[in-house]
C-alpha cells in the first residue's frame, strides 16, 4: 500500500476518521510531542503481534521522528503479512514543520 502524506493524514483525522496509528518512536521522543498514536517503539514491535494482528488486512499507518524507523517497521510488518500498512512521510518532523506554516 502507498505511504501516506502529513496532509493526508491531518485532513482524515481533522474529519473524525477512525484510523489506527502507532508512532515506532522511543517513549522520550513521544513525551515530547505525539499525535495521539499508540506508543510501540520499533525494538518492541515483535512483541506486540498479539495486537498488531488485529490490523493484519486493515490500513495501518506508522510514524516515527522522519520516516526511517517507521519505514523499517513497515517493511517488517509486510513480511508478517500485513497488506494495508502505510509509512507517514516526512515523519513528525514534516508534521511540525507543516503545522507552524
Amino acid at each position: 500500500m502507498e505511504d501516506i502524506t502529513v496532509d493526508e493524514l491531518r485532513r482524515r483525522m481533522m474529519q473524525g476518521e477512525q484510523l489506527h496509528i502507532v508512532d515506532v518512536r522511543e517513549e522520550w521522543e513521544y513525551d515530547e510531542f505525539n499525535i495521539g498514536a499508540k506508543l510501540i517503539p520499533l525494538a518492541e514491535l515483535p512483541q506486540h503481534m498479539e495486537y498488531l494482528n488485529q490490523f493484519r488486512n486493515q490500513e495501518l499507518i506508522l510514524h516515527c521522528r522522519s520516516g526511517g524507523r517507521s519505514g523499517q517497521a513497515k517493511q517488517f510488518l509486510a513480511s508478517q503479512g500485513f497488506t494495508g500498512v502505510r509509512n507517514l512521510l516526512g515523519g513528525m518532523l514534516e508534521w511540525q514543520r507543516t503545522e507552524q506554516v
